[in-house]
């Protein structure tokens, strides 16, 4: 008879402490240490989310971790998303699939309804995985919202799970907010923590001793580790609040692709880039500045979870006519899923699904008008190439792997050639165009998520921006880097600054 599975929750003071990270690692860890570990995140509030195997719409922190544990995706590892959206509103995914888009009392009332939801979730990794390691959201002290809580101490109580405190001292004030947490707690959720980790510290670790002391005198809690400042990791984040971190702040020099990402109120999915940013010879930025857009050597909009009001935005800072400028003067724009839909002719919405404007104009740089509708393509795809662009000038005969996500129909007009060729969508197979390219090739959009993950994709972008440049051939360096070499190198570091022995007993591992 199959046991049910150890649990070990990551709990933090705040968002953006590291708890996705952390979690990333203990999986590689358990997992290299042979054991059958799965990652769970009852509810998640991100703009960066994947698609499973079976087509259903998670976390994109969650496929991470799973990824770390060497497993596949499931839906029950984030079994609620929540999506922010223009207005206050945000879109509930449960179980993979749209729900509804609410406000804040509307959710409160469908508490019970996501709490079996979540109970269900958890019940079946248990059975099926011999440790589930938990990830929190924000912080468990939020006295305001505490009885509303289904991710944090709710979940540990459902669990039975241990907690560690993770708190980010490169911030500041990290034992001010670890004290804080713990003083805020309940007292029986206080009981639940069993460790303190000290996470993105830079310096000398003896230093921090008086404090470590303090913090294991007054609470009878030991401090299991010290985790330094990892940088540039290329592991993809939960949410936008460390773009500014991953972009580089150098001069713009010769040596270097100068890539320009427009940084979108509500930009989602940008872990699109990630691939490009260890690209040696590359220099990646998430810019707002309509100045960083015109001299760049390739200008992305990226996708977007509110398409009108992002492209509102870039009106307002001039960055829309930035982007006309750029295809005016035959330089090179890509537009990926809400991108793709913006450098359109218009976007249609006649049932206020993102907005209350039935009709925006897009910016009119490529053949193509989107209709929104209540239905939402979430798919694992193949495609291969369809037309000449800088995209991939000389890719031919290659398939490549994506992903969509998105709401409404883009379709193309006219003569509007096609960017890809959809072959696969969840496993089935189909012939469908995707995206479209402007007459002259210099203006691309795509429906696609992904696509710089596959290396023949990636080298054909770049060598068609350096032929630009005129230096045709030059040659690519990426130091050996893969995902699961990245994975590797995160786990080592929490390996080597944490007791993990005491963290396995208090996991009862």
């Amino acid at each position: 008879m199959r046991t049910v599975a150890r649990t070990l929750m990551i709990q933090g003071t705040a968002s953006a402490v590291g708890k996705s990270l952390l979690v990333t690692a203990l999986c590689r860890i358990f997992h290299r240490d042979g054991l059958r570990v799965a990652p769970f995140k009852a509810q998640n509030l991100s703009l960066n989310s994947w698609v499973t195997a079976d087509g259903l719409e998670i976390g994109r922190a969650q496929a991470v971790q799973a990824e770390a544990a060497g497993i596949e995706p499931l839906v029950e590892m984030n079994p609620i998303l929540l999506k922010p959206e223009a207005g206050m509103r945000a879109q509930a995914v449960v179980m993979g699939k749209p729900l509804c888009s609410f406000e804040w009392r509307e959710y409160r009332e469908r508490r019970n309804e996501f709490i079996e939801v979540i109970e269900r979730s958890l019940a079946r990794l248990r059975q099926e995985y011999e440790v589930i390691v938990i990830e929190g959201a924000g912080s468990p002290a939020e006295i305001n919202l505490n009885e509303y809580d289904i991710v944090n101490m709710h979940v540990a109580r459902l669990a039975d799970a241990p907690v560690l405190l993770v708190g980010d001292i490169d911030r500041g004030g990290v034992f001010a907010q670890l004290v804080g947490t713990m003083e805020l707690l309940a007292p029986d959720d206080r009981e639940r923590v069993a460790g303190f980790l000290i996470n993105k510290f830079r310096g000398e670790r003896s230093l921090l001793t008086p404090a470590l002391d303090f913090l294991t005198n007054r609470y009878q809690i030991p401090v299991l580790g010290v985790v330094p400042f990892v940088d540039r990791l290329q592991i993809a984040d939960e949410d936008s609040v460390g773009l500014e971190s991953r972009s580089r702040r150098s001069a713009k020099s010769s040596a270097e692709l100068d890539i320009a990402v427009i940084r979108l109120p509500l930009i989602s999915n940008f872990d699109d880039f990630l691939p490009l940013e260890r690209e040696s010879g590359v220099r990646l930025r998430y810019v707002t500045n309509a100045q960083d857009v015109i001299h760049a050597d390739l200008a992305v909009i990226p996708g977007s979870k509110s398409t009108v009001s992002d492209l509102e935005w870039m009106r307002r800072e001039g960055i829309a006519a930035a982007i006309v400028s750029r295809a005016v003067a035959n330089r090179p724009v890509l537009g990926i899923c809400a991108g793709c839909q913006m450098l359109g002719e218009s976007i249609q919405d006649p049932h206020g699904v993102e907005s209350n404007l039935a009709e925006v104009n897009g910016l009119g740089l490529l053949g193509i008008v989107t209709n929104f509708g209540s239905s939402k393509r979430t798919a694992r795809v193949r495609a291969e190439i369809a037309g000449r662009s800088f995209l991939a000038d000389k890719l031919d005969h290659v398939t490549i792997e994506g992903y969509e996500i998105h709401m409404g129909l883009t379709t193309r007009r006219g003569d509007a050639s096609p960017c890809f060729t959809v072959v696969s969508r969840n496993g089935e197979t189909v012939a469908t165009p995707d995206g479209a390219i402007s007459r002259g090739g210099a203006v691309v959009g795509t429906m696609l998520h992904g696509i710089f993950a596959n290396e023949a994709m990636r080298a054909a972008l770049l060598a068609g921006l350096w032929s630009m440049r005129g230096m045709i051939g030059r040659a690519r360096d990426s130091g050996g880097w893969t995902q699961d070499s990245e994975y590797d190198r995160l786990a080592e570091i929490v390996r080597e600054n944490t007791n993990l022995a005491a963290i396995r007993q208090i996991a009862g591992i």
